[in-house]
């Protein structure tokens, strides 16, 4: 565990020093110092929050889960309130104090999936049924992945309902269970964006990119151009040309594209390759927790990180459509910067604590496993 441990954290600092020299590569002719300044703020304050996390308990986030999830709530529905929340372009997800913003769905990140281990854990015998394994955790999801649509954000709604899905499965929850939810989910989003005009403009424009690279897939067809133009070495550290006012959100959610202008293919082979590990280190975690919420909630946090450097990536890259997403410790921001280091905190409280691992409780009896391969396994 201390080798997971510590290839994890290396990794994740590994890539904060990339986003902050890349941080500054990007947005100095425009901003000088200044996002680097506050993205230096936002590190300390993060690894202040990651190493308190490290020495929590699980326990203590185990009887939490409930508060946690309920503040989650409250916030979510506070930040819809006109004169609380802070609406910016046609979206109102931001709390704004005196010019530092926060994003309450970035803690609805955390508070679903501890509050998802919390319920594999209570009720890890009656899953099998459809009302404990799929009515009730599904209640839960949709009400808090409503407050979210609504904002509208759907990029972490999606991501949000992929990754509940996934620790619903681990936890021991019958497949098809999962699968007609998930069927279902993915109509209603479907005929929602049937009915958003502007969001299925984005499909069509990924759909046939060359076609719409003027309009509404500029972005990604600039950020395609960044990629490109860097080749194998990049143009050098500083040398973007597509950061000069011809790439929308260069610093944000597009900065995966300027590492590849910049520092060629193989700096953005090598990133993909940290996430790759930082997903490994973090299964592996996940397999020697002490307990079942131990082994869920390092599942959750662990596919939170991969999934949105999974999307980020392949919204760049044009293999999927665009969604705003930042790309994990790299983008500026945050919101998104310290819950995802309180959450590599909690992998390294989970890694601390295995040496006193108990055997994982099977999900179910081994007579009745249903059809889901993943309880199997665990059992």
């Amino acid at each position: 565990m201390k080798i997971a441990a510590t290839t994890l954290a290396f990794c994740v600092v590994a890539l904060l020093a990339l986003g902050l020299v890349m941080l500054y590569s990007s947005s100095m002719t425009q901003f000088g110092t200044g996002l680097l300044q506050k993205q230096l703020l936002w590190v300390v304050c993060g690894g202040v929050l990651c190493a308190a996390a490290a020495r929590l308990d699980s326990e203590w986030l185990r009887k939490n889960a409930w508060l946690i999830f309920l503040v989650a709530l409250a916030m979510l529905t506070l930040v819809l309130v006109p004169h609380i929340g802070r609406k910016i372009n046609g979206a109102r997800r931001w709390f704004d104090f005196h010019g530092l913003r926060f994003q309450p769905s970035e803690l609805a990140k955390l508070a679903l999936v501890i509050l998802l281990a919390w319920y594999g854990d209570r009720f890890q015998r009656r899953l099998q049924t459809w009302r404990y394994g799929i009515f009730l955790p599904g209640l839960l999801m949709a009400v808090l992945l409503g407050l979210i649509f609504v904002e509208p954000d759907r990029g972490t709604t999606i991501l949000l309902a992929a990754v509940g899905g996934v620790m619903l499965l681990m936890a021991g929850v019958r497949f098809r269970h999962v699968a007609l939810a998930a069927t279902a989910g993915a109509a209603l989003l479907a005929a929602s964006l049937w009915r958003d005009p502007m969001r299925m403009r984005r499909i069509m424009s990924w759909w046939n990119l060359e076609q719409h690279k003027d309009g509404v897939g500029y972005q990604v067809y600039q950020a395609m151009i960044a990629l490109g133009s860097g080749g194998w070495t990049g143009l050098g550290l500083g040398n973007s040309r597509q950061k000069l006012g011809f790439l929308p959100e260069h610093f944000t959610d597009m900065i995966f594209s300027i590492i590849g202008e910049e520092l060629g293919l193989v700096a953005t082979l090598l990133v993909v390759a940290a996430f790759l590990v930082i997903t490994v280190c973090g299964i592996c975690i996940a397999l020697n927790a002490r307990d079942t919420f131990g082994f869920l909630l390092a599942i959750g946090i662990t596919l939170t990180i991969a999934f949105q450097a999974a999307i980020n990536i392949g919204v760049v890259t044009s293999l999927l459509p665009n969604k705003g997403l930042p790309l994990p410790f790299i983008s500026y921001g945050g919101s998104n910067l310290l819950t995802l280091l309180t959450g590599v905190g909690m992998l390294l409280s989970i890694a601390r604590q295995a040496p006193t691992r108990e055997k994982i409780p099977k999900p179910a009896a081994a007579d009745d496993l249903g059809d889901n391969p993943f309880a199997a396994r665990r059992a």
